[in-house]
């Protein structure tokens, strides 16, 4: 069952701290909505300028839009955060135009058909487990599948930017907007809301 309250207040333009009701307009006003995210992130106004700030910086980086967003929904999946999985297979699939089987398997952690996703996924899972102390041969497999010392340290970038959202929506637990209803998704972790 959809959860319809936060644990956080979800703050407005109208509420919101001074130093944040700026950045909820914009972000507002760019996708239409106002994602609960940033109404969370918002109780903070630091927060919320950071998850910004990085989230314009990782999308600087050299790895493609598809490729950050398999960060993005893997990184969530692992930290359990349904919503940032639905938000982020939101733009997988309007944005990235990835299809639904890859999709999937990133949403599940499971086998990724594409190689260069699936080895994206394999270094953000093992960041992940080891904190950054990645095997020797994570790594090197991460380079045969054509990436650079470049490219893992933009995993790590996506990954420190999906721990912000992804800890800031659990510990907030706001409840899905209507928005991201058909991306919704109740893994392991995301079940136990």
């Amino acid at each position: 069952m959809p959860r319809t309250a936060s644990r956080l207040p979800l703050r407005t333009t109208e509420d919101a701290p001074e130093a944040a009701r700026e950045r909820l307009a914009a972000a507002e006003q760019r996708n239409g909505y106002l994602p609960n995210l940033l109404r969370v992130l918002a109780n903070a106004p630091v927060a919320l300028e950071a998850y910004q700030t990085l989230g314009a910086i990782n999308g600087r980086a050299s790895l493609s839009l598809a490729e950050r967003e398999a960060v993005q929904i893997t990184a969530a999946a692992l930290h359990g955060c349904g919503f940032c999985v639905a938000g982020h297979t939101a733009i997988a699939t309007k944005q990235a135009k990835l299809d639904a089987v890859t999709i999937e398997a990133l949403r599940a952690v499971g086998r990724v058909p594409d190689a260069r996703l699936a080895a994206i996924a394999r270094l953000t899972g093992a960041v992940i487990a080891t904190r950054g102390r990645v095997p020797e041969a994570d790594l090197q497999a991460f380079h045969a599948a054509g990436f650079d010392d470049q490219a893992a340290l933009e995993v790590v970038l996506g990954v420190s930017l999906a721990t912000l959202c992804n800890f800031a929506n659990n510990l907030g637990a706001p409840p899905l907007n209507a928005e991201l209803e058909p991306y919704r998704w109740d893994g392991p972790a995301a079940a136990a809301e």
